[in-house]
């Protein structure tokens, strides 16, 4: 039996959802509207502001589809009610990053500059040169970006330099230990 599917949604106020055909599920909040399409195998049902996730059998397709219909369908409510976002940081002499309109434009120890564009539904904002801040209602994408944002330049072992989740730890090595005889 799912326990995450077979817990209920509760809806706050000021979000409404509105399942449509074809199990075509939209959410309007005061921080963004999400929209998406889920399995037509799920059953999703509203009383008043308790939204629940059922499944049709116990097959082993719709057992994995049940926990992950509700997650996704909470992320979309709690996004549109409240932001998710991911914070990195910057470590590095002459590493550093800085918004220009829609781009973050990043010096991360190349000989050219690295430029993003902002895409739709995120939101980037830079309030130290080394801290970056992405955050929108979509949990994926932010997730994606910020993933993208780290790649250009992810964390080294040895000193640490590079771009970095706030909580994240990196697992420092030793350098050379030199000759032995």
């Amino acid at each position: 039996m799912s326990r995450i599917g077979n817990s209920p949604i509760e809806v706050p106020a000021g979000v409404t959802v509105t399942i449509g055909t074809n199990n075509e599920v939209t959410v309007k909040g005061p921080k963004g509207e999400l929209s998406r399409q889920f399995s037509q195998d799920m059953i999703i049902e509203q009383n008043g502001n308790i939204i629940e996730v059922k499944r049709p059998s116990d097959k082993k397709e719709h057992r994995a589809l049940h926990g992950l219909t509700r997650t996704l369908l909470n992320n979309m409510i709690v996004g549109t009610n409240e932001l998710f976002k991911k914070e990195l940081e910057i470590n590095g002499v002459g590493y550093r990053a800085a918004k220009q309109g829609k781009k973050l434009v990043m010096n991360l120890g190349y000989s050219h500059q690295v430029e993003m564009e902002e895409i739709d539904g995120i939101t980037i904002d830079v309030p130290q040169p080394n801290q970056i801040i992405i955050s929108g209602p979509d949990k994926q994408k932010v997730g994606q970006f910020a993933a993208n944002v780290r790649e250009k330049r992810p964390p080294e072992p040895y000193k640490g330099k590079g771009i970095k989740y706030v909580d994240e730890h990196i697992r420092r090595k030793e350098g050379k230990a030199g000759s032995k005889k």
